[in-house]
């Protein structure tokens, strides 16, 4: 290539960066962060330097490119496209990937993100949902190759049969962990109702910071927290620890608890049923013994109102005996006497002495002065009745001629 010998300043940097651009630019540069600056809240610019102070390279990127917290003193790998900026002549890398290397680099990193979503509630266990007691299907995220799948499965078929899972097989760590765990969030996220399962289960085997980048990456730690159905997360051994174990509903501390934690065991649910039945059988036998005393009660307070009642009615049997000896002959002599008196104002006995009743029509006849000669009448004796007619009336009274 012919070059002039006299060129501009913007032809020469032109010149210089199409001899950089031959660099490969998936070539990756380990170095120290320093001198990290954010400018305007979308550039960020550090310088990476060796640690022996050996050679210092001006890189620039946007924040949306930055997967990772950075500071001062991590140890990072990045790669980009090398250039000379035409602005300020100065050589810099547009840097395309931030990697952490290191597990003081990681750790630091790792304790920034925790602070931050600390800090927005996301670890908060008032939001935290309850797993269902007998799930019927289970998604299920890890690697197919990893020991934790195996473990999961073991444990879960020991403890409790007929459980569908669903199974999604992903890259635990490496470079195409973190995508396939959120394409495997997105497979479950947009299941229907029906297809949908009741808990997801995220799990891998122990290992350290570098091992765990997965689980400890911001963008999989929301996709968790986000999650539809209610998430166990079981990570490593007991000691270990990544932010989607702070985020998820149910922290387990490994793969085999995961599947406990998820799973009753028959054991335990024979014995609480066995409690259960024990308990409503103490429940029905007091109950029927309540019941047996309240009866048994009744029945001798019914008896004893019965005694009570035969008793109260003996006596006022007695009494009313008692007056009845003593009532008796005062009333029959008091009826004695008004018979006495009723048969001497009998009309028969009256009518026996010679006398007798004349009625005229219905009307019984006391006074002559009644009459009329010509009136007929009927005449009533001791013994029988006849008709009359009058034919003449002694002293004060009417006189009719026939």
């Amino acid at each position: 290539m012919s070059v002039p010998a006299v060129i501009s300043v913007a032809q020469y940097l032109d010149l210089v960066n199409d001899r950089l651009r031959e660099v490969p630019s998936d070539v990756g540069v380990e170095g120290e962060v320093s001198d990290l600056r954010v400018s305007h809240g979308k550039w960020v610019g550090f310088d990476l330097k060796d640690a022996q102070g050996g050679g210092v390279l001006k890189c620039f990127m946007t924040v949306w490119q930055l997967s990772v917290p950075l500071e001062d003193g991590m140890r990072v790998r990045v790669t980009g496209g090398a250039k000379v900026s035409a602005r300020f002549g100065k050589f810099q890398l547009d840097v395309r990937t931030v990697e952490l290397v290191g597990e003081g680099a990681l750790k630091r990193a790792y304790l920034a993100l925790k602070r931050k979503m600390q800090d927005e509630g996301l670890f908060d266990g008032a939001r935290k949902r309850p797993i269902p007691r007998f799930p019927e299907r289970i998604g299920l995220i890890t690697s197919r190759e990893a020991a934790a799948y195996g473990d999961f499965l073991r444990v879960l078929g020991n403890r409790w049969g007929g459980v569908e899972v669903d199974f999604v097989p992903v890259h635990v760590q490496g470079g195409n962990a973190v995508p396939e765990i959120l394409a495997a969030f997105e497979h479950f996220h947009h299941l229907g109702e029906s297809e949908r399962p009741d808990v997801l289960v995220l799990t891998r085997g122990g290992g350290g910071l570098e091992d765990l980048h997965a689980f400890n990456d911001e963008s999989v730690a929301r996709a968790v927290f986000s999650s539809r159905v209610p998430v166990v997360v079981g990570v490593g051994h007991e000691r270990d620890e990544s932010l989607c174990d702070f985020v998820a509903d149910v922290r387990a501390s490994t793969p085999s608890n995961a599947a406990e934690r998820v799973a009753p065991s028959r054991d335990e649910v024979r014995y609480e049923l066995d409690a259960m039945t024990r308990r409503v059988e103490e429940v029905l036998r007091a109950n029927l013994d309540a019941r047996r005393r309240i009866v048994e009660h009744a029945a001798s307070s019914a008896s004893a109102l019965v005694s009570r009642q035969r008793e109260r009615l003996t006596s006022e049997l007695d009494a009313f005996g008692t007056a009845t000896d003593r009532w008796i002959p005062n009333i029959s002599e008091r009826i004695e006497g008004a018979l006495r008196v009723l048969r001497q104002v009998d009309p028969n006995r009256v009518l026996a002495r010679g006398y007798s009743i004349v009625k005229s029509g219905k009307t019984l006849l006391r006074d002559a002065s009644e009459l009329v000669v010509g009136t007929d009448v009927s005449v009533q004796l001791s013994r029988g009745t006849f008709d009359a007619n009058v034919l003449r009336i002694n002293g004060t009274g009417k006189q009719r001629l026939v």
